[in-house]
């Protein structure tokens, strides 16, 4: 074979690019008797390499919610040598990572597909590697159309709402906080993150839809859909952009905005940086933040 392997583990490491409508999802994460993204990629993966005790290494990008999308999501999995040959005997590595992408797509139902599997560069890891995450949120307001074709990837909302008051609150978010104020903490984590962009924008097409586009480095749990409800709250008139300055440098959960609904959030992209500075991402990445430590 021609694959790169890891001299220590013996393992290859595959990087798989897919996509999944979250509708009938309840969420990432594999869970006993619930339909799971997870679950569903862990059996496709027993029936073509057999059970594994392991679960091949199996590592997401970033776990998403029962109910949200994914346009372009990644992970990656550990097969050996062993599992690889259960494929056959291939001339060339572009038909391996052909293959796996085939037999998990003959096995996967039609609101899951993988777009590509590769082999994945040094150092390489799905989650700790990537350096940016992209989400979207759609939202058919007052002035927009509702779409009942878009229903289950669109959130309906009565009033038509200010674009340029959201605008303007939006950039109260950018730069590196602590989005304490805007996530669902978890035990050893922090919730500092750096926000690169947000856009809230119109389409032009007949439905008029709302779409808040955000990218940061990383999201904590709930910080896309706490943002979008407060930015909400401005383009209703319920907030000011001084409120969501004040909510922001609070740092406080307590008495935050409205967490909007799951269906109308999509994940559109990671970022990942070269090959070479893969390794030197992982650590960064690994290395929890201060804003001290940031400065």
């Amino acid at each position: 074979m021609n694959e790169p392997v890891d001299t220590v583990s013996g393992l290859v490491r595959f990087k798989v690019d897919f996509a999944y409508d979250g509708t009938n999802f309840n969420g990432w994460a594999k869970q006993p008797k619930l339909r799971t993204v997870e679950g569903c990629f862990l059996a496709a993966l027993e029936q073509v390499f057999e059970a594994d005790p392991g679960c091949f290494g199996l590592t997401v990008a970033g776990r998403t919610d029962a109910g949200v999308h994914a346009r372009h999501q990644v992970l990656h999995i550990d097969l050996s040598p062993t599992q690889i040959k259960r494929l056959g005997r291939f001339a060339g590595s572009t038909i391996i990572e052909g293959a796996i992408r085939d037999r998990l797509n003959s096995l996967l139902d039609d609101d899951i597909r993988v777009f590509s599997v590769e082999f994945a560069p040094e150092g390489f890891d799905a989650r700790f590697a990537a350096t940016h995450r992209r989400y979207r949120y759609r939202i058919a307001d007052g002035l927009a159309v509702k779409d009942p074709i878009e229903a289950h990837s669109t959130l309906w909302t009565r009033k038509p709402l200010d674009l340029e008051a959201m605008q303007a609150a939006a950039l109260k978010l950018y730069g590196l906080h602590d989005f304490a104020s805007f996530c669902r903490p978890r035990p050893f984590s922090t919730t500092i993150r750096e926000v690169r962009e947000i856009r809230v924008t119109r389409r032009t097409d007949e439905n008029a839809v709302v779409e808040i586009h955000l990218l940061a480095d990383a999201f904590c749990h709930n910080m896309v859909r706490s943002i979008v409800g407060a930015l909400i709250a401005v383009g209703e008139g319920r907030a000011s952009v001084a409120d969501i300055d004040t909510r922001l440098k609070a740092a406080d959960r307590t008495s935050s905005y409205k967490v909007v609904a799951a269906k109308g959030l999509t994940l559109m992209e990671i970022g990942y940086p070269p090959a070479e500075q893969m390794a030197a991402q992982v650590a960064r990445t690994k290395d929890t933040r201060t804003l001290d430590e940031e400065d």
